[in-house]
C-alpha cells in the first residue's frame, strides 16, 4: 500500500493479528529496515509476530516503493516520515523495532516523540559514527553514484553475513543481494549521509521507553562492545545473537525471534 507522509509517498504493509468483533485492536510492532534493503527484509519475523501483534513495516524514503528525494537526507526527516505514517494509519503508539539505519531512526523517534514509543528494540545499530569512518562512508556514496549499486552487492553481503552462511544459505542470501542491487543510487546516497553524520550522543538520555539492544556476535561494523556501549548509555537490556553478523534477523531468525518476542510480550 502507498500513503502520503511528510510530502512523499511511502510504501507500507500492515500485517498480523486482526481484531475480532468486540475485541480491542492488537498492539502494533513497527519495523524499520536497514540501508539498501526494504520492508521484505523483515519477512523472517512476520509469522512469529503475527500471533500477538499487528505489524507495520515500511520502505524508508529512497528505498523500495517509497519516493526518492534529491540531496543528502536528514535523520529528522526520516523520523518525521515515520511519525506521519503512523498518523495516516491512525496508530497512536507502537513497539518500534529498528535494524541498522532503522535503529538510528528509532533512537531519535523515541527521544523526541516518547508518546509514540511503548518500547524500543535497536538491532545491529549505533548512536554515533566516529570521524575516522567518514571517509569510508564518502567512498561508499561515491561508488553508488559512479559505479551503481551492483558494485556494492558482494562487499555488503560479506559484511552482513558470516562466510558459512553465505555459502550454505543461498535462498536467504540471494534476496538480500537483489535488495542491495536494486536500491536506488540516489536513495542509498541520501541515507548514507545520515549514517555518516550520525551523532545521537546528546539524545540518548531522552529515551525513556523500555529498550532492548540486539547485535550479532560476528558483526564487524557493530561488534558486541559497541552494542554494549549503546545499551549502557540508554540503560537498556542487551542481547547478542550467536553465529551471526549484521543481519542477525535473517541469519539466525529463530534465535532473533525468540529474543524479540520475549522482550515484547513482557511489555504487553
Amino acid at each position: 500500500m502507498l500513503t502520503e507522509a511528510n510530502d512523499i509517498w511511502v510504501r507500507y504493509r500492515l500485517d498480523g493479528l486482526e481484531p475480532s468483533h468486540g475485541v480491542e485492536k492488537a498492539p502494533v510492532v513497527m519495523l524499520s529496515h536497514a540501508l539498501a534493503t526494504k520492508l521484505e527484509v523483515w519477512d523472517p519475523q512476520i509469522d512469529a509476530l503475527s500471533e500477538r501483534f499487528q505489524i507495520l513495516r515500511y520502505d524508508i524514503r529512497g528505498h523500495g516503493g517509497s519516493d526518492i528525494m534529491s540531496g543528502p537526507y536528514q535523520l529528522e526527516a526520516l523520523v518525521e516520515d515515520a511519525v506521519q505514517l503512523l498518523s495516516r494509519c491512525q496508530i497512536s503508539q507502537v513497539h518500534f523495532v529498528g535494524l541498522s539505519l532503522g535503529g538510528m531512526i528509532g533512537q531519535l523517534l523515541a527521544a523526541i516523540h516518547p508518546e509514540l514509543v511503548a518500547s524500543l528494540v535497536l538491532c545491529s545499530t549505533s548512536y554515533r559514527t566516529p570521524p575516522e569512518k567518514y571517509a569510508e562512508w564518502d567512498q561508499r556514496i561515491q561508488i553508488a553514484q559512479t559505479a551503481g549499486m551492483r558494485a556494492h552487492v558482494e562487499p555488503t553481503i560479506a559484511r552482513w553475513f558470516t562466510a558459512d552462511f553465505i555459502k550454505d544459505h543461498p535462498n536467504e542470501v540471494n534476496p538480500i543481494r537483489d535488495m542491495i542491487g536494486s536500491t536506488y543510487e540516489q536513495g542509498y546516497a541520501g541515507c548514507a549521509h545520515v549514517v555518516r553524520d550520525l551523532d545521537l550522543t546528546d539524545k540518548l538520555p531522552l529515551i525513556k521507553a523500555p529498550t532492548l539492544v540486539v547485535g550479532g556476535e560476528n558483526d564487524a561494523g557493530n561488534p558486541p562492545e559497541t552494542t554494549a556501549d549503546l545499551a549502557a548509555r540508554i540503560g537498556a537490556e542487551v542481547k547478542t545473537v550467536p553465529s551471526s553478523a549484521h543481519l542477525c534477523n535473517v541469519e539466525q531468525p529463530d534465535l532473533f525471534n525468540n529474543t524479540l518476542l520475549e522482550f515484547l510480550t513482557a511489555r504487553l
